[in-house]
Order: C-alpha cells, then structure tokens, then sequence
C-alpha cells in the first residue's frame, strides 16, 4: 500500500473515537469506495496495514489469494457482490467478516489499559498499559501477558492470580513454554468476537478492582 494521503485537509478536528474519524474520511473521499480507498480510511482511522492482513473469508480469500494484493482485491469482490452499506458502519461489518478485525471493539480498546498486537502488528498500544492481548495467526489462538509498565510497578512478571482465575474460566491456561496465559481455539478457527469481548471485559473487571489506582 502506498504511503496513505491526508483526506480531511490538514483538519485539526477532535473525535470522540476512532470510528467517528473514520466515518468522517469516508464522508470526505465522496463518490464510490473500493478496496484501495476503503484500506486507505482504514489505515489513515486506526494505523492498521492491511497488506498485512489475511484475509479470513474462505470463499473470498480461495479467489484472491495469488492476487498481488488480496486485501484491496477481497474487498473489491465483496463490494461487488454483496449486499452492503458503504458508509462507516457497513464498512466495518465488512471488514470484520473479511478479515476478522472488529474495528468498534478496537476503538473501544482507546478506553481501556489493553494493548493489542495482531495481523503481525500493534493495533491498539499506549503508554501506561497494564496487559497485553496478542493474537497468532488467524487469530485462531490467544495469550494475555502484563505490560512492561505493569511489571515495573507491580514487580509481577506474570498475569494477577485474580485475573489469571478470570481467564481461566474462558479456557485460558497457562503456557509453559511461551511463558503467558494461553487459549487456541479447539475448532481450528479464529476465536469469535463474543470471547474476544469477554477476555476484554475480564481485564476490565480485574483493572479496575484492583488496579485503578496504578
């Protein structure tokens, strides 16, 4: 993907989160969106590559994968023959069942101390995190460790007992040789975003019980 391109101008405008800023590019760009344009927005909301990105849609991603770029190529194919709304929300359905990233939930992360590293890249990361969320490939498997900020002020290089309980009764347990608290998908798919959200809400919970204050 070529270097992505200011759509609003050099606008200094404040946004409530990354969505709104990205329903405020596709408002901008105008006319009809197709792959290019749409991974452009993307990129330019939220930071995330998505020549990086492979494309989960097995239908889809059987017809595009020795396309030279099968994202942009994947999102064309959907654009043409599906049903869907080419506006902020009906985008980020599609890129949700192309390439399983839930943008809503990774815009939610900005209100969180959770980093992300997924699709080979930091998705959500800010200073003062606690815990680290990271996804392998496919996002078929998942492992929760403690942030560098929290070890350096909590002296624990490995998850709370109370959070490692908390993900323990999703499934996690811990890795040995990867040294975190670690779940793969039995099924051999990508975990569904109902347990995405509920490792989220597990981190959440313990956070503010008990580390609210750091």
């Amino acid at each position: 993907m070529d270097t992505v391109q200011p759509t609003l101008n050099g606008s200094s405008t404040q946004y409530a989160d990354k969505t709104e800023r990205m329903d405020a590019l596709v408002r901008n760009f105008g006319g009809a969106l197709d792959g290019d344009k749409i991974c452009r927005i993307v990129y330019e909301a939220f930071g995330i590559d998505y020549c990086r990105v492979p494309v989960l849609e097995k239908e889809i991603g059987l017809l595009v994968k020795e396309d030279d770029n099968a994202s942009t190529a994947a999102i064309d194919h959907y654009l043409a023959t599906r049903e869907n709304a080419a506006d902020g929300p009906g985008i980020r359905k599609m890129m949700n069942e192309l390439f399983g990233t839930n943008l809503e939930g990774i815009a939610a992360l900005s209100r969180t101390r959770i980093s992300l590293y997924s699709k080979g890249q930091w998705i959500a990361r800010k200073d003062g995190d606690l815990f680290e969320i990271h996804t392998g490939f496919q996002d078929v498997d998942v492992k929760v460790i403690a942030s560098a900020f929290f070890t350096l002020h909590t002296g624990l290089h490995r998850l709370p007992d109370p959070l490692e309980q908390a993900l323990g009764a999703l499934g996690y347990s811990f890795n040995y040789q990867i040294g975190a608290l670690y779940y793969c998908n039995p099924e051999g798919r990508s975990v569904p975003d109902h347990f995405k959200r509920q490792t989220v809400n597990a981190i959440i919970a313990v956070t503010n019980e008990h580390y609210s204050q750091l």
